[in-house]
């Protein structure tokens, strides 16, 4: 870690100093990360510079979201080379196709969090009458870190009920120095501490309110919530699931479903980042341009679109994803792929819809990422419901039905005809493009089969169908990250 370690730590005294760009105010000392944050004001602008950093395309600006749809099944390619196409094939090796901006990115944010809590923590000391209430940025950075952490363990190690032990990602809580090697917990390390950070971090939010484009007290309940049933922990993934859906909250009527996608903060967004006319890695690069039609948002190639699976076409699956109801309103933001004008493969929820309405910005693919939405607290609830110890499936129905309703042809599902079937695949369809396929299968312990008769693929880095027992199911660590801290190599994740 030391080569990334030393680039974080230039990055971060960057962040501080350059922070004027994002808000047109510098922070206190900016040019000192060390004793950058002396007012609550400056701890503000910081915690701005980071929201900004999430934006990155190495993150949930674009790859996080592409990492688990391209893999999980419900998405294929027509043709190979376009872009990223590494992760729908699983060409990773640690010297190449490694995607290291997760690794890179995610440290580069979490020092940036260590500095802000460390300098919080400095001014506490001090104590007196005049040291201001950062509790809050301390609620907001210990979030960010917890979730930053269950990205990363997500990416880099074993699923948590397959084997705790296995090897996670480094646990860092500290700003080290640049020549710093450290090595990584295990899965069940990284938990404990994104359980700790979480459940330190509810206690301290100044109120309850929701928010536009930060953190807030109900968007950490909601990542308690996916991170406890991971951990398979039902009945708190439940209790955190029903305090979101009874916050302040609200399902889409089905009529609304369509166009919330371009609008901002809207009623089910919990918690969703502001993306900004003059972000990078807008246009052909942006996450609304990877699943275009090719030719149809300026230049874009078409990336990835829809399996036959998803779409469920005749004598390839068995019905499932939307093909299940041809009056689901989700097929409201999906529309023709380049395989034909009739195959609806392609998603338009980042830019807007399919006219490409946008959010309200100048550019159509500006649209704010919605990180966490209602919807999916609903699904959690229904998951959890049915797997806690004491199974309750009339309420893991009840709860599956508020989202099943957008598809009207279907019938409801009861107490008796619940299963965690039906759970994931109404996940598939409602959070399709956000970012959740694959580790939903990963963690459940399904088999993923892939679309690839569309592109005429058979890719020797992987086979047509795959389980978590594949080592390509999680990233390497990369050979630039071995070569800069050689200790770390006799962790390399298995067969890289």
């Amino acid at each position: 870690m030391k080569k990334i370690l030393t680039i974080v730590l230039a990055l971060s005294v960057f962040a501080f100093s350059s922070c004027d760009d994002f808000l047109d105010k510098a922070p206190t000392n900016s040019g000192d990360a060390s004793t950058a944050i002396q007012t609550a004001r400056d701890a503000e602008v910081v915690m701005n510079g980071i929201m900004d950093g999430l934006l990155s395309s190495s993150y949930l600006g674009r790859n996080m979201f592409l990492y688990a749809d391209t893999k999980g099944g419900d998405m294929t390619i027509k043709a190979q080379g376009r872009g990223s196409d590494a992760l729908y094939v699983f060409n990773h090796h640690q010297n190449s196709g490694s995607y290291s901006g997760f690794w890179s990115t995610g440290y580069n944010l979490i020092l940036q969090i260590n500095n802000l809590l460390e300098n919080i923590e400095a001014i506490e000391a001090t104590g007196g009458d005049g040291v201001e209430n950062f509790d809050d940025y301390k609620a907001q950075a210990l979030t960010l870190r917890a979730m930053l952490y269950f990205d990363l363990v997500r990416i880099y190690g074993e699923c948590y009920d397959e084997d705790k032990s296995a090897w996670g990602v480094p646990d860092i809580t500290t700003v080290l120095d640049a020549s710093a090697r450290e090595l990584r917990a295990t899965v069940e390390q990284n938990y404990a501490r994104i359980v700790s950070d979480l459940t330190t971090a509810e206690g301290l939010f100044t109120d309850h309110d929701a928010r536009n484009g930060f953190v807030s007290y109900y968007a950490n309940k909601a990542l308690q919530a996916r991170v406890y049933l991971y951990m398979e922990d039902y009945d708190k993934a439940l209790a955190a699931a029903q305090e979101v859906i009874g916050g302040p909250y609200e399902l889409y009527e089905n009529d609304e479903w369509v166009a919330s996608w371009s609008t901002q903060f809207g009623s089910e967004s919990i918690f969703e980042l502001i993306v900004l006319d003059t972000e990078n890695d807008l246009g052909t690069g942006s996450l609304g341009g990877y699943y275009a039609r090719a030719g149809d948002f300026g230049s874009v190639l078409g990336y990835f679109m829809a399996s036959d699976y998803f779409l469920s076409k005749d004598g390839i699956d068995e019905k499932r994803g939307l093909g299940e109801d041809p009056t689901d309103i989700r097929w409201g933001i999906m529309t023709y792929d380049e395989i034909s004008e009739t195959r609806m493969g392609c998603c338009y929820k980042y830019l807007g819809g399919v006219d490409q309405p946008g959010d309200g910005k100048a550019s159509a693919s500006a649209v704010n990422i919605k990180v966490i939405r209602l919807s999916e607290m609903y699904l959690i609830a229904a998951e959890a419901a049915l797997l806690k110890p004491t199974s309750d499936p009339q309420a893991a129905a009840d709860y599956l039905n508020e989202i099943r309703k957008r598809s009207p042809g279907l019938t409801p599902a009861t107490a008796s005809t619940i299963n965690l079937d039906m759970i994931l695949n109404e996940r598939s369809k409602e959070l399709y493009c956000e970012g959740h396929r694959f580790f939903d299968l990963m963690r459940c312990d399904k088999s993923i089969t892939y679309n690839d008769e569309i592109a005429q693929l058979t890719p020797p880095t992987r086979s047509k169908t795959i389980d978590r027992s594949f080592f390509r199911t999680i990233l390497p660590i990369s050979q630039d990250e071995i070569n800069a801290n050689p200790d770390i190599a006799a962790q390399q994740n298995p067969e890289y």
